[in-house]
């Protein structure tokens, strides 16, 4: 019998991103009111992951003008559309009760840095790679319109280029000189000690 119950209940299974207790989550939850359904974003801190499987739940935190607001969610809940990892939390502990009893800055959790050696979690690589593709393809439109535009205004630019093509035999005296001072510095000997 309890095959029978534990296989319903790994149908209920969903599939979560990793997260513990001190790491920054946005839980979008529906609500519905009345007739309408809609999605609220919770964002705060996990104070607790307790349970296992389908019973699974989390608890979050979360300042809101200056009262501390827990809620409990239930981990596989279809009313939970999707959980966010905002920032992963350097704790050492399982459940974070202290955070109760401080407001403000002294609720903070310091962030975990990952150093040179350390692989970062599949959270964070996904969401670097996904902010790094976006800048390059916003980019590059406008390296092409940059130059559309100065086409239109390029004579008056034209003229204060050609100064700029004088100095270049200056840049190139200037190796002389050192070549200069090395020969000089071969031509006399070095001090014998």
């Amino acid at each position: 019998m309890s095959n029978i119950i534990q296989d319903i209940e790994r149908a209920q299974l969903r599939t979560v991103p990793r997260f513990k207790a001190g790491d920054t989550v946005r839980v979008h939850f529906q609500v519905i009111e009345g007739q309408r359904r809609r999605v609220q974003v919770f964002e705060g801190i996990v104070l607790k992951r307790q349970g296992a499987g389908a019973r699974e739940t989390f608890t979050v935190r979360k300042q809101s003008f200056g009262v501390g607001v827990e809620r409990t969610f239930p981990l596989h809940s279809p009313k939970i559309e999707r959980i966010e990892v905002a920032a992963i939390g350097d704790v050492n502990r399982a459940k974070l009760y202290y955070l109760r009893g401080r407001v403000g800055k002294r609720a903070r959790i310091r962030e975990r840095r990952y150093g040179s050696g350390a692989e970062l979690p599949e959270s964070m690589a996904s969401t670097l790679a996904s902010t790094e593709a976006e800048p390059a393809a916003t980019e590059e439109p406008e390296v092409e319109a940059a130059p559309a535009a100065e086409a239109v205004e390029s004579e008056p630019a034209v003229a204060a280029e050609e100064p700029a093509v004088d100095t270049e035999p200056a840049v190139d005296t200037e190796p002389a000189v050192e070549a200069d001072e090395a020969a000089a510095d071969e031509a006399e000997p070095a001090p014998a000690e």
